[in-house]
């Protein structure tokens, strides 16, 4: 980051930390930075300790939540310009205990954490993304690796607690990162290492729900990454000394987050929107999916504007080789052409073994998710990603147009039901 724009966002912070007088010092402010899974890991979080009786807020890619006020955001995930200061204000005023928010990366190489007094850093899953705007994957690491250092930062008063998800960041060249190491030498400090066995473990014994109840009965939970999430939150409320009967009926009640595995339809096939954008949560979203008996339907775009141009083809190759059907569609394409960005991803399974007949390119997305429901046949699974909760697309000249993955699916499943009826 050029250094005049490095101080004129650390001035944001810190000017606006004093203008909102300090809000940060008056709440249990929690972080949650990753490439995957914040913002499920914070709505899991703020439903257990909502279940205490608790007040939350919640800032995420997908909503903004303060107390009972909740809306979707369609914008920044991690805001500047005081909106982050204003945010924990109007916590503090609606009488909220926890505020729960999304670090990001570049929220990060823009001092957007800073001047906050966290008490707990939280780390889900590590692996490649917005390269392009950090310059490598190291720049990325050092990012989120910069956060940690910030909270266990000595010039703290307050004892920090830091949760790492082992499943996430315990193995591999891209996740053997020192996200343990970093917080352990924080003075005062506290560490939780947690993973899904765990979890799994510890909800058999202290709540009598086993692995396959919880497929059964909360099928959104059951997904192995969804697991992981809840791995990091449940730890974070045991450590607030919640109960084990709180925590289960949180985790019962708890169905989903908008645009994360949510399925708009479950029969005759299924439709599951997600926001899915990377290689690897491709991987495990169609890993997840994708049974012995079922036909996938992947519909799949790419994010235009420059970003991660280098993820297109290996995002192709995933969806060629773990899906049957593949429509390549437009998502936000920003200045780029869609078509360019559809030749990227398709690309990736030029080599393979793929028929061609069962790949499809439709740009326009409406009409994608229409030619992927016209190939689905009783049980299957169809799965829209890139978009999820999200409510517009980036055209061309910073245009945007309102959109909804699941309410167009919706239009569409309707269309179909009324073409039977006829």
């Amino acid at each position: 980051m050029k250094p005049l724009l490095n101080i004129y966002h650390l001035l944001w912070a810190f000017v606006s930390n004093i203008f909102f007088h300090h809000p940060s010092h008056r709440l249990f402010v929690v972080g949650v930075t990753g490439t995957k899974g914040k913002s499920s890991t914070l709505e899991i979080m703020s439903a257990i300790m909502e279940g205490t009786g608790a007040k939350t807020a919640v800032l995420s890619t997908v909503r903004r939540k303060v107390g009972e006020v909740s809306v979707s955001n369609d914008g920044n995930t991690m805001p500047g310009r005081m909106a982050i200061q204003r945010f924990l204000r109007e916590a503090v005023d609606a009488g909220c205990r926890y505020a729960f928010i999304e670090v990001t990366s570049q929220g990060v190489a823009q001092h957007r954490h800073q001047f906050i007094d966290w008490n707990v850093a939280a780390i889900t899953h590590v692996q490649p993304e917005h390269i392009e705007a950090h310059g490598s994957f190291e720049n990325y690491r050092e990012a989120k690796l910069d956060f940690f250092r910030y909270v266990a930062d000595g010039s703290h008063k307050r004892p920090r607690l830091f949760f790492v998800n082992t499943d996430g960041t315990g193995v591999g060249y891209y996740n053997h990162i020192p996200f343990e190491e970093v917080a352990r030498e924080a003075a005062k400090s506290r560490v939780f290492l947690t993973g899904k066995e765990e979890l799994l473990k510890e909800l058999a014994e202290q709540c009598g729900w086993a692995h396959e109840d919880i497929e059964r009965e909360n099928p959104w939970l059951g997904a192995p990454f969804n697991l992981e999430n809840a791995a990091l939150a449940v730890s974070f409320a045991r450590s607030e000394t919640v109960s084990w009967e709180v925590i289960g009926r949180a985790l019962r009640s708890l169905q989903g987050v908008p645009g994360r595995l949510q399925y708009v339809q479950h029969d005759p096939f299924s439709l599951v929107v997600d926001y899915a954008h990377t290689p690897d949560s491709l991987k495990k979203l169609y890993g997840f999916l994708k049974k012995d008996d079922t036909k996938l339907i992947c519909v799949l775009g790419a994010t235009g504007g420059g970003r991660d141009k280098g993820k297109r083809p290996e995002m192709g190759r995933i969806a060629g080789e773990c899906c049957d059907e593949v429509v390549f569609t437009d998502e936000d394409s920003y200045d780029e052409s869609p078509a360019q960005i559809a030749a990227d991803l398709k690309s990736g399974i030029s080599d393979s073994d793929f028929l061609e007949s069962h790949v499809h390119e439709v740009l326009d997305r409406r009409e994608a998710i229409r030619k992927a429901v016209s190939l689905a046949g009783e049980g299957d699974v169809i799965a829209l990603t890139g978009k999820g909760s999200q409510e517009s697309i980036a055209m061309k000249g910073g245009a945007k147009i309102p959109w909804s993955d699941v309410g167009v699916a919706r239009d569409v499943l309707g269309e179909e039901v009324g073409d039977t009826h006829e």
